[in-house]
């Protein structure tokens, strides 16, 4: 049985890790109603007797003692750590898998990456070696964090070289979030460009989600909810709305947009346990509205971020189904699909599917579609256009350049990693995909 930790970081990274656990515990007990530990459950909990002191694991029966989440919390402003500690998911934590300080970075990428990171550099490790010792055979890292903030994009990407440097052969898997043109953070822009460096080097995969792409859809489910199209009205059961149904009691006003988050996090894993989301609507008439969610995953109205994919190229592309659908309907889609699906040439057949029996709780079907495709250049120099304006103007640097360890160079070099980065997938779109003679690897293929 194979196991994965959670590393949440800073105050996004935690709301969305604890909309995680609250959604996988309740689609755990929807399937498992007796109550007791198997592997599907293993894969991000362990069972604790809470009588013996040591922690260790052990249950009665094969029935559940006391659940420990496989997670790590980090935050160095500590209020969002404490609702959790004081919240119905308290007893899923321990202080051995909690790492907090109570100043915070300041919306600073520098004061999380070097002052924290270096300050608390042991801490973390330990925290982590202790999480990754409760496994028996440990597959993955998954890290949430921002890349506005501070702690989130500082001690975040800190955090990523440090799972690197001491657990090389074990998988990282990062779900970053991007803030919105319109973020309240001023310096957002650094501190996004500064991490996204960090994740090209230090990160497996990536999977960048844009805050106002959650706010769309938000107002989606919104208008669905209060009654829409026939066979499209959302279940009151369904997990994609958030606090109903699950261990979380009043609704907070970032809950539906973590649980979108953390319902992508559950339908990657559903494979262990049990960036398009189609659990938004019921899928009630099984051949036609099937069809339909396939089409919809690859329009640019189900994506996480503001980007048209099928007017871009495909590097790869990943199909993760879940519910009561066959074998031969997830064939028939992709063949339908391929020919307004424009792939490099070198990877024509380039699909990786996975089929899970069991659907998210309150629907029948859901289909996640994880691409590599050249759509996300247009975020990436949006935000690189709002780095050089802050930028040109020497505007906040003083607040990074005080701190010990930052220079200068960080900036220019951040932003030549990230232009090379758009250069590649420019490159991709100017040749259509076609190989080239003498090309160098492309880091984006990787």
């Amino acid at each position: 049985m194979t196991q994965s930790v959670v590393v949440q970081v800073g105050q996004c990274g935690n709301q969305v890790g604890c909309r995680f656990w609250d959604l996988a515990l309740r689609e755990h007990a929807h399937v498992n109603k007796k109550g007791l530990y198997d592997e599907a459950l293993g894969s991000f909990f362990r069972n604790v007797d809470s009588s013996k002191c040591d922690g260790e694991a052990h249950s009665v029966g094969g029935r559940i003692q006391h659940l420990k989440a496989r997670a790590v919390l980090v935050d160095m402003e500590e209020g969002v750590v404490n609702e959790i500690l004081q919240g119905p998911l308290r007893e899923m934590f321990d202080s051995t898998q909690l790492l907090t300080d109570v100043s915070g970075s300041g919306n600073n990428w520098a004061v999380g990456h070097m002052t924290y990171g270096s300050a608390y550099r042991e801490q973390i490790v330990d925290t982590l070696r202790k999480a990754a010792e409760h496994c028996d055979c440990l597959q993955c890292f998954f890290l949430i964090h921002s890349m506005g903030g501070g702690t989130g994009s500082g001690l975040g990407t800190k955090v990523l070289s440090l799972l690197e440097e001491e657990f090389p052969e074990v998988c990282r898997i990062v779900t970053s979030i991007y803030p919105s043109a319109e973020d309240d953070v001023v310096t957002s822009p650094y501190n996004s460009i500064l991490a996204m460096r960090e994740l090209t080097e230090h990160a497996d995969c990536v999977l960048p989600v844009e805050n106002q792409s959650l706010v769309d859809i938000v107002k989606k489910i919104k208008h669905m909810s209060h009654g829409g199209k026939p066979g499209t009205v959302i279940r009151g059961e369904s997990a994609i709305i958030s606090g109903q149904g699950g261990l979380i009691g009043a609704e907070k006003p970032f809950d539906a947009m973590n649980n979108i988050v953390a319902n992508l996090l559950l339908n990657i894993t559903s494979s262990a346990p049990s960036p398009p989301l189609y659990t938004l609507a019921d899928v009630s008439v099984p051949s036609r509205r099937l069809d339909q969610m396939f089409s919809d995953a690859f329009s640019k109205e189900h994506q996480l971020i503001r980007a048209d994919p099928k007017h871009s190229l495909y590097l790869a592309c990943a199909l993760m189904v879940r519910g009561n659908v066959q074998v031969s309907d997830l064939r028939r889609n992709i063949e339908r699909l391929k020919p307004s699906l424009p792939f490099v040439s070198w990877n024509q057949e380039g699909w990786k599917t996975g089929l899970c029996a069991v659907p998210p709780v309150g629907h029948s079907h859901s289909l996640l579609a994880l691409a590599n495709n050249t759509c996300v250049k247009s975020t990436f120099m949006e935000l690189r256009e709002r780095f050089t304006k802050l930028y040109r103007k020497k505007a906040h640097l003083h607040h990074y350049l005080h701190v010990e360890g930052m220079e200068r160079g960080h900036f220019s070099e951040a932003l030549s990693s990230l232009s090379c980065l758009i250069e590649e997938y420019q490159q991709l779109d100017a040749t259509k995909g076609r190989l080239v003679p003498d090309a160098p690897r492309l880091r984006i293929a990787r």
